[in-house]
């Protein structure tokens, strides 16, 4: 049902900020921003992203997701700001545009995933595990053991499928031809000059420039301030220092044995 008394917003642009790494709680937040921005009807959406990528389906459900605002006839710029990495490219190639600042890290196009092996660790304090399973692989990845040289074959299998998908979607959101996105598409990093050379972004300069480009394309005011959605609250912990560092460990737990499209030196 379409009610009459919606708020519309067909004189400014939307703004969507992914500042953190890539998650289920991300998802959540950017995809219903997206349906705010959907609802009310914006001609433009700015993309701000600065994210380091994260996990893979998190990751294309966002990808989906604003794939299906651009074809409702909304334009979205993506800005990438200090760093737009991996799933942050995956992210961003789903936009009409892509603007990044000239010292922007970005890049990263590739897949990973690790777990940990505390077999020897668990061995010197005497424990041990008891597994009861139904298949040869279904302790794949299990902190007791080593990786097996079968399981390493079946999770590179993993990779490789996850790969073809993230370059595909390299290859049609920027129109490049697949063997030209491979050539760079190794996990190597590169700067927004760099990637605006290899046709991984259309423009160099910052937000404001970002915000331009859009107000351009949709014949809007760009004075005019964009509208931001999907603003979380602060939490308790973000205000105690080092928070950042408690965080990071929650998420390398949370990630451990799933496949990430992140870039983590």
């Amino acid at each position: 049902m379409i009610w009459p008394f919606r708020r519309k917003s067909k004189k400014r642009m939307a703004r969507i900020v992914i500042d953190e790494p890539i998650t289920s709680s991300t998802r959540i937040s950017v995809i219903k921003a997206l349906k705010q921005v959907e609802d009310r009807e914006f001609p433009a959406l700015i993309l701000r992203i600065d994210s380091p990528g994260g996990t893979v389906g998190d990751s294309q459900e966002i990808y989906s997701a604003i794939k299906r605002l651009k074809e409702k006839g909304c334009k979205v710029i993506a800005s990438f700001g200090n760093i737009s990495a991996s799933g942050g490219v995956y992210i961003g190639v789903a936009s009409d545009k892509i603007v990044a600042n000239p010292g922007t890290i970005t890049g990263s196009i590739g897949v990973i995933i690790r777990g940990n092996n505390l077999s020897e660790l668990l061995n010197k304090i005497g424990i041990k595990f008891e597994t009861v399973k139904s298949g040869i692989y279904k302790d794949i990845l299990s902190p007791d053991k080593p990786l097996s040289d079968e399981g390493r074959k079946l999770l590179q299998g993993l990779i490789d499928e996850s790969y073809k998908q993230f370059t595909e979607a390299v290859a049609e959101g920027r129109n490049l031809p697949i063997e030209d996105v491979k050539k760079f598409a190794d996990g190597r990093i590169f700067t927004g000059t760099q990637a605006k050379e290899l046709g991984l972004v259309d423009e160099i300069g910052d937000e404001f420039a970002a915000r331009d480009l859009a107000a351009e394309m949709v014949k809007i005011d760009p004075k005019i301030q964009p509208v931001t959605f999907g603003k979380k609250k602060k939490k308790i912990l973000g205000l105690i220092p080092g928070s950042k560092i408690v965080q990071n460990i929650f998420f390398e737990l949370n990630s451990s044995n799933k496949m990430l499209w992140l870039y983590k030196p």
